[in-house]
């Protein structure tokens, strides 16, 4: 029979259940509902781009489209905004939002955000971090060893750390995005001003969410480790 410990089941796996699906539900539907409103300006995203290229202080960087949906991001490696399908040609509200909020990414990048420094100095550990801590807390439980236990719960700290530092960059993006569609004149009614803060505090929720569920499980892996000494 498989055995769930009761501490992880109650204090865990319950509480990112529902917090996950809530966020999850109020993501679609909040994205479904600015995704039928038109922005004032009629512009699609990538007419929206070059809207705020053209009349803010931002560089011109390579705009391309890729599918998925809000499959959107920045890719500071090779400094290019990738906007899905429905970003790039949609002129809805949503649209604009999402734009808006990964122009706001380029923005932290071409001025020197503190935050993106201090999450990009994880980056390196990061790409060895979730093997290195999932395979040494395996090992630590089966063979009872709370040392290598302890060892895995350090690289997962910096998972951790990693998710509580992207929460801020992701809102001050989006703080950005606003201020960079205000700048270029593209919020012309309080309908996408509106709608475009409600499309990007929905996609803080998810980022939000990411946090307390890594810290419920570094919680949870600390707690066992305590047990265990």
């Amino acid at each position: 029979m498989f055995y769930i410990d009761p501490v992880y089941f109650w204090y865990v796996f319950i509480p990112v259940l529902v917090i996950s699906l809530g966020v999850q539900l109020y993501m679609r539907s909040t994205f479904n509902k600015w995704s039928k409103v038109k922005n004032s300006s009629n512009l699609n995203g990538a007419q929206i781009s070059q809207e705020l290229f053209r009349h803010t202080s931002l560089q011109t960087i390579r705009i391309e489209h890729v599918s998925g949906t809000l499959s959107d991001h920045f890719d500071p490696g090779a400094n290019v905004v990738r906007l899905s399908e429905n970003t790039a040609r949609g002129t809805s509200v949503a649209s604009m939002a999402v734009t808006a909020h990964e122009l706001g990414h380029v923005q932290q990048y071409q001025t020197g955000s503190a935050m993106i420094k201090a999450r990009g100095f994880l980056l390196p550990a990061l790409q060895f971090s979730p093997t290195i801590s999932y395979i040494a807390i395996l090992f630590g439980l089966w063979f009872n060893l709370n040392g290598l236990l302890w060892l895995g719960i350090i690289f997962f700290a910096i998972m951790v750390l990693f998710s509580l530092l992207t929460l801020p960059v992701e809102i001050d993006a989006s703080r950005r995005g606003i201020r960079l569609l205000n700048e270029a004149g593209l919020i012309l009614s309080e309908q996408d001003s509106g709608g475009s803060k409600a499309v990007l505090r929905a996609a803080a929720m998810t980022y939000l969410a990411a946090a307390i569920t890594s810290i419920l499980q570094l919680l949870y892996y600390i707690s066992v480790a305590q047990r265990r000494s």
